[in-house]
């Protein structure tokens, strides 16, 4: 039988504790609770999602519209040999292997060491607590110093519940947002991050999103050949190779 799953990579949520990062990772899994347990060093989950076409072309993840060819009316009417003989293109898996580590200072010592070995990360934070967001420069500094070169990341903005729109309005009592998403995407491009997601732990909204924007590229990179499958440095590994690369060069 088959593996399920193409390749497999090592991904890593990082940020203050108390974002949400434990419970975005469990609710990608299925396994969401409402009650909130303070991680102590790293969680472990896995999750398999679909990479490149279709499903990337029907998400619209990380696929540019092109702008169409110009066309002879022959060819409008009746499509070329070459269509008519493609087959589709079988849908490509990847197991994500999900680190989810501990925002608390005691534990940093031990959690930035499961930056190594990692191909893609979920920058946390809190849209209605301004200094997590404030934290996330910190976060990414340390990533960037230990992870490997080029490691996708994607900014999220967990509990978008608690904000009723992606403004700030003092007209509107229950809107607790204090990051819009302005601000939130102006320190993407500032920052070298690919992308900002908004998400909701307890409505589930934009979970999946984020994973398949981090799985989407990183696939991306493997198509571009910028991974060494067979090294687990790389965070990625092909099929046939054994292990999931669990901690990384940690140990």
């Amino acid at each position: 039988m088959s593996q399920p799953w193409d390749y497999i990579a090592k991904i890593v949520s990082l940020g203050d504790s108390g974002c949400g990062k434990s419970s975005v990772l469990r609710l990608c899994e299925g396994r969401f609770s409402p009650h909130h347990d303070v991680t102590i060093g790293v969680e472990f989950g896995s999750r398999i999602v679909p990479v490149g076409p279709p499903a990337s072309q029907s998400l619209s993840i990380n696929n540019p519209t092109k702008a169409p060819s110009e066309t002879s009316p022959s060819s409008k009417q009746q499509p070329s040999k070459q269509q008519q003989q493609q087959q589709p293109q079988p849908q490509k898996h990847m197991k994500l292997s999900l680190w989810d580590t501990a925002g608390q200072e005691t534990y940093k010592s031990i959690t930035r060491s499961y930056f190594r070995g990692a191909s893609g990360a979920l920058l946390v934070f809190d849209i209605s607590r301004k200094n997590t967001f404030l934290s996330a420069t910190s976060w990414l500094h340390d990533l960037r110093q230990i992870a490997e070169e080029g490691i996708i990341v994607v900014l999220v903005g967990n509990k978008s519940d608690l904000a009723s729109s992606s403004t700030i309005s003092d007209s509107e009592a229950a809107n607790k947002r204090q990051v819009t998403v302005e601000e939130a995407q102006e320190w993407c491009k500032a920052n070298g991050v690919m992308q900002y997601v908004e998400t909701s732990a307890k409505s589930g909204d934009g979970v999946e999103r984020a994973f398949l924007e981090v799985a989407e590229r990183i696939y991306q990179n493997i198509e571009a050949g910028k991974y060494d499958l067979n090294d687990r440095r790389s965070g990625v590994k092909g099929p046939g190779v054994e292990g999931e690369g669990g901690r990384g060069e940690s140990e």
